[in-house]
């Protein structure tokens, strides 16, 4: 029998809309128009000028055939289209694919291939890579390119595209009527994972995980309105951890950094205001080791995140000695960027600094939003006892998880197996819920906040014609949290030197990716000739790094 409660009372446009960050956006413009949007050197935006110039774009976009299904890719720093693009191309219906600006041709090429990109809008830093692509495409498709000249860029401007971004804008309609998505389930960006074998994948976010985990951000960080917020934090990293969407909901300030350096964070603060920011353990770590001079002037309550590595003891001290506030944050691609929290409880602040950055150095507990985050056993999915000693696999499951990744049925099937996203993470979990990272097994090396895949790595040292057997680990580094680490072995009777392994590498990887540190010699197998993995970490000293 129906029950009262579901007889003649359906779901409609009156009590019913999807859930859309582009929501976020609109309302603030409405009810904040002159509020600062955006700041980028001497430029500054209001709200309603930013939505005005969303809308534009949104219906050039549209003018030029794009609709839903469609992909706009961009190739773009932290600068102000950039936050445009988080709204006006899915306004549009469309999908944006940031891409990541530190990528070599051959790899953005694929993306491209594989997202079916129809438009690029790509900034003048980043017109010579492009070019390469877009030269190594497979696809015959036509693509409109079309060129950011930004006027704090100071190197060489090189065009390539058959329009500027501000001519296609002025192409727009201020007065554009975009809509929601039909659906919440619609997808709203493409992002690329390192892939751990093969290509990257492409992680499809939905409208719906987008606009939960930009409240989540604002939940996890009790965010106020107006918040002041400087992107160091890259926008084409799990677009921005959804902060672009946060900020438009929080009505906040973006403040624009193109290059992320000490002097440009510190002068950011002081002249702005600065109240939050996030960043990889580098970018926390390059502001610590400032010289003092530098920090003088700057006002304490500064609010940090920091997520890609534990932050080890002296960041804790370093954080606090200049009043900055840290918080710890653990995700993936996959799950929309940071999807736990390392969640601070006052009795904490009792504590000696080695026990609190014991305490911070865990991944935490789930965000506000997301359904479960917790430490299961692989084989039966069972939770592992809350000992803190008990390894299982990080999982999660609810609001804040992809949609799945684009044409790949298999690797999507695997991945949420069970009724759980699989992180491929290995953990253990306290007695008070707290999750802890003891090693990964997806073999992922996180380099000043850049996923590194060993795999991606050791495929191209073994095309090297005197390389027998070749293993890449993370090695700790001072300043980039951890690089990669090539553990060769040679064939009989061949030479060859670290130089010309390093050298090797650059020719086909992006230069973050190529190793840092060569070692030769034979490396530990199994009996049946696996490449013990463990065993080299312990030698790289990264084995000791994950056990903070």
């Amino acid at each position: 029998m129906t029950s009262i409660f579901d007889r003649d009372l359906p779901r409609n446009e009156a009590n019913h809309a999807p859930l859309s960050p582009l929501s976020f956006i609109e309302r603030t413009a409405e009810v904040y128009p002159e509020r600062l949007a955006v700041v980028h050197g001497e430029l500054r935006r209001s709200w309603g000028q930013v939505y005005e110039r969303c809308c534009r774009l949104a219906s050039a976009l549209s003018r030029h055939g794009i609709a839903k299904g469609d992909t706009v890719a961009v190739m773009l720093p932290n600068t102000p289209p950039m936050v445009e693009a988080h709204f006006g191309i899915s306004m549009a219906g469309a999908v944006l694919n940031a891409l990541n600006t530190r990528l070599d041709a051959e790899t953005i090429a694929f993306m491209l291939d594989h997202g079916e990109a129809r438009v690029m809008i790509v900034d003048s830093e980043f017109a010579g890579v492009m070019q390469k692509a877009i030269a190594l495409r497979k696809g015959t498709a036509p693509l409109l390119v079309i060129d950011v000249d930004d006027p704090v860029y100071t190197g060489t401007v090189q065009k390539i595209g058959s329009l500027g971004y501000d001519e296609f804008l002025a192409s727009g309609d201020p007065q554009f009527a975009w809509s929601l998505p039909a659906d919440e389930w619609d997808a709203i960006a493409l992002n690329y994972t390192s892939g751990t074998t093969g290509n990257p994948k492409g992680v499809v976010y939905h409208h719906r995980g987008a606009a939960i985990n930009a409240i989540s951000n604002i939940l996890e960080w009790d965010m106020p309105k107006h918040a002041v917020y400087l992107w160091t934090l890259p926008m084409f990293h799990c677009n921005g951890w959804c902060f672009p969407w946060t900020v438009a909901a929080r009505a906040g300030v973006n403040v624009c950094l193109r290059r992320v350096e000490a002097q440009a964070i510190f002068d950011a603060i002081r002249d702005h205001g600065v109240t939050h920011y996030c960043g990889a353990p580098i970018v926390h770590g390059l502001l610590v080791n400032a010289p003092a001079a530098m920090k003088v002037g700057v006002p304490a309550g500064v609010k940090a995140m920091v997520a890609g590595a534990a932050p080890p003891a002296s960041m804790i001290e370093g954080m606090e000695q200049m009043g900055f506030d840290l918080t710890h944050v653990y995700g993936l691609t996959e799950v929309y960027g940071p999807a736990t929290v390392c969640a601070k409880h006052d009795a904490w602040n009792a504590l000696d600094i080695g026990e609190r950055a014991r305490l911070n150095a865990r991944q935490g507990v789930r965000y506000h939003l997301q359904r479960d985050a917790r430490v299961l056993d692989t084989t039966t999915l069972q939770p592992v006892p809350w000992d803190g000693e008990t390894m299982g696999e990080i999982m999660f499951r609810g609001n804040i998880a992809m949609k799945g990744y684009l044409k790949n049925p298999k690797a999507t099937e695997e991945a949420f197996a069970g009724g759980w996203f699989h992180s491929g993470d290995l953990a253990v979990q306290y007695p008070d819920g707290y999750i802890k990272i003891k090693d990964r097994s997806k073999d992922i090396i996180i380099s000043g906040g850049e996923n590194i895949s060993s795999i991606e790595v050791e495929d191209v040292l073994y095309r090297h014609p005197a390389v027998l057997a070749a293993a890449v680990v993370a090695k700790p580094d001072a300043r980039w949290g951890e690089t990669p680490c090539a553990f060769v072995e040679l064939k009989a009777g061949a030479t060859t030197t670290a130089a010309e392994i390093v050298a090797h590498c650059k020719q086909h990887l992006a230069g973050f990716k190529v190793p840092r540190a060569v070692v030769f010699g034979e490396i530990p197998k199994t009996a049946t000739g696996k490449i013990q993995k463990f065993e080299l970490r312990k030698q790289a000293g990264s084995a000791a790094a994950i056990d903070v």
